[in-house]
């Protein structure tokens, strides 16, 4: 992961929840303006039938929007909640490696609206996307 102090919210994906760290999300890059990573598919991740489970899509837009958005409003003493997630699912995936891609739509005092898309690196097509709509709230002291 690319790290710079001033860029990444004080989050650690190794030691993060055991539900977060079930989406086997690596982060390659993270700023207030883009993040950047991929995640390796497989049978964890998948339905009783057989193909990655949409909510994995769904953990990894809100992780990946929440970093970011995180990032860009740290320098004020704040980090970013989400506050709605709606995420697509474009084309049933049995796995592989997936990119990862989030920038921001706005970001203004109070809100962030970020989208992030999900891209199967071997065929290049999209898996899933989502707007993640994020609050600013102060960090908590401490």
């Amino acid at each position: 992961m690319t790290e710079s102090a001033s860029d990444l919210p004080a989050v650690d994906l190794a030691s993060a929840s055991a539900f977060v760290r079930a989406s086997g999300f690596v982060v390659e890059e993270a700023h207030g303006n883009a993040v950047r990573g991929y995640v390796d598919l497989d049978e964890s991740h998948h339905t009783p039938w057989g193909v990655v489970h949409g909510g994995v899509y769904t953990t990894i837009v809100e992780s990946a929007g929440s970093i970011g958005a995180s990032a860009a409003v740290r320098d004020r003493g704040q980090f970013a909640v989400g506050v709605h997630n709606a995420t697509d699912f474009l084309r049933p995936s049995r796995g592989g490696r997936v990119r990862v891609s989030a920038e921001p739509i706005s970001q203004g005092r109070t809100q962030q609206l970020w989208l992030i898309e999900i891209v199967d690196e071997v065929s290049g097509k999209a898996v899933a996307r989502g707007q993640l709509r994020l609050q600013n709230v102060d960090l908590p002291e401490g």
